[in-house]
């Protein structure tokens, strides 16, 4: 194995963590290290661009139903216990816990000392224990890098601890299965078993901060991509999968600030993050050339196949998994805003694909609707998307990342709301979905089109732009936006069946309000009185 560049990790630091010093350590190795490990061990191989190719094995993606977060004294009456947040008790995560340094000190192990939250009024240092050189990559990549000189006196407040080989005995341990990721805030510490999918490292502290900063910061945290102009004006998007979140944020003529986890403070927006976790299924240069580029030298790229007799990437192959992914750090992006922070948001998007045709393709929200929508987190699968999708299915998930929001939505709907207000921010709906009728009849919104309208947002032509109400949904519809033909704008207008839309479009308000009741006890009158009229 190779030297460490780094300086060596005091083992009374493992020691104190419970972990047994027979296994060898490797300590803050670099990413031209970690690479050679891994192909070393057989664990990998490179692309021909001389990214590292590997595959996650079991898991390819996040097991919802495995994450459990700790339900003691400190978070019984605080975190919204839900199907996404599973209660654990404490003492299966102790019995876990020891379980895995028994197991983790008979092995070679990785240790990597890294940081979240790019304000650094907010930092949480992290350290973070892998079983495999690759993992550790990843870390490398995704999280923020503290200085060689910092790490002489790096105290980390959470410890993550990931072993893919060790798997739990469900019917002692207190899990469903053999996989697991568990949160304990009290312990602050991140155990990860029986699954080498490293995005539950990537979602694990997120999860962590979006208790952390809400809840004791008074800062809101958030599922999104933000970017800024050259004057500084920042804009955030929020998005489910398959909006188009990472395209529409990613302009070559603005600054990106993060792809996907960001807070928001009095003053400022500030990334989590030191790098990207991008999906790769379809990638192609035209359509992504930043995500392309980056698959060189440093980067991971996770459960691609090659070209047949070669190591060139298929990226329309799905054989293992349609979830391929690539992480690599920040700045391997020209455009990547160094440090990571911009000033407080001047516009917010909602980004949502509605393949039934009925929402505007753009819309401007009261602060009202904004909270409404942004609890309500909609947009729509469509065939083929998944297994037994043959039609749009309406798809909702809260704050658009319910899995990672331990607290009630309406807290952080209120948040934002205050935020909105205090900084008279714009809020828009962007659908990027089907216009002219639902999918199957219409067709999609053109890319060009909805760049239009979010370039026409970003230069304020929308300012003083005259508007119409949906009847049902209460959006303000503009008359006209430039480089958009004026009669896409209002959907009903592209239905050749007028009253089949009205009988849609009311069909889909009751979709929003039946999701919605499980969250009226939580939230404001004001939010509640932003509910489509159906």
């Amino acid at each position: 194995m190779s030297v460490p560049t780094m300086p060596a990790i005091p083992k009374n630091a493992l020691i104190n963590l419970g972990l047994q010093m027979a296994a060898d350590i490797h300590y803050q190795f670099s990413p031209e290290e970690l690479v050679e490990q891994t192909l070393e061990l057989g664990q990998g191989v490179l692309s021909d661009t001389g990214a590292l190719v590997v595959n996650t094995g079991e898991f390819t993606g996040r097991s919802p139903k495995d994450r459990f977060i700790v339900k003691d004294n400190l978070t019984k009456d605080s975190v919204n216990w839900n199907e996404f947040n599973i209660p654990f008790e404490a003492k299966y995560f102790d019995q876990l816990y020891a379980k895995m340094m028994t197991y983790l000190g008979e092995k070679e192990i990785w240790v990597r000392d890294c940081y979240a939250c790019a304000d650094l009024n907010y930092r949480i240092n992290i350290r973070v224990v892998n079983e495999n050189p690759w993992s550790n990559l990843f870390v490398y990549n995704m999280f923020l890098r503290p200085k060689e000189e910092e790490l002489d006196n790096f105290l980390p407040e959470w410890h993550i601890i990931q072993a893919p080989g060790f798997k739990a005995d469900p019917l002692i341990d207190g899990t469903r299965k053999h996989n697991f990721a568990i949160v304990s805030f009290t312990k602050k510490t991140i155990l990860i078993g029986g699954t080498g999918y490293t995005g539950e490292m990537k979602k694990g502290i997120f999860s962590v901060l979006n208790y952390i900063l809400p809840h004791t910061k008074s800062v809101l945290s958030m599922h999104c991509s933000a970017n800024m102009g050259s004057d500084g004006d920042t804009a955030i998007f929020f998005g489910l999968s398959g909006t188009g979140k990472t395209t529409l944020s990613a302009d070559p003529k603005r600054f990106l600030i993060g792809d996907d986890e960001h807070g928001w403070t009095e003053k400022a927006i500030f990334n989590f993050e030191g790098g990207c976790y991008a999906k790769t299924i379809d990638l192609s240069e035209e359509k992504e050339p930043e995500i392309y580029n980056s698959i060189k030298p440093g980067a991971l790229v996770e459960n691609v196949t090659f070209f047949e007799g070669s190591n060139r990437i298929d990226f329309s192959g799905s054989k293992i998994t349609e979830n391929t992914r690539v992480s690599y750090p920040l700045h391997f992006l020209t455009n990547a805003l160094k440090p990571s922070l911009g000033k407080s948001p001047k516009n917010i998007f909602f980004l949502t694909c509605d393949a039934y045709g009925i929402l505007p393709p753009i819309s401007k929200l009261t602060p009202g609707q904004a909270m409404y929508q942004f609890i309500s987190g909609y947009t729509a699968k469509v065939a083929g998307t998944e297994a037994g999708v043959t039609e749009p299915k309406a798809t909702f998930s809260a704050c658009f990342g319910a899995p990672f929001m331990p607290l009630h939505p309406g807290q952080y709907a209120e948040m934002l709301g205050k935020k909105m207000m205090a900084d008279s921010v714009n809020v828009w709906m962007i659908n990027t979905g089907w216009s002219g009728g639902p999918y199957g009849i219409g067709k999609r919104m053109k890319l060009a089109y909805t760049r239009a309208m979010i370039t026409a947002v970003l230069e304020s032509k929308l300012d003083s732009a005259a508007f119409e109400k949906h009847p049902i949904f209460g959006l303000l519809i503009p008359t006209a936006c430039n480089g958009v033909p004026s009669g896409i704008l209002n959907p009903k207008n592209t239905w050749s069946d007028k009253a089949l839309y009205d009988t849609k479009a009311k069909e889909l308000a009751l979709l929003f309000i039946a999701n919605f009741e499980k969250y009226a006890s939580g939230v404001s009158e004001t939010i509640l009185a932003a509910a489509p009229i159906a």
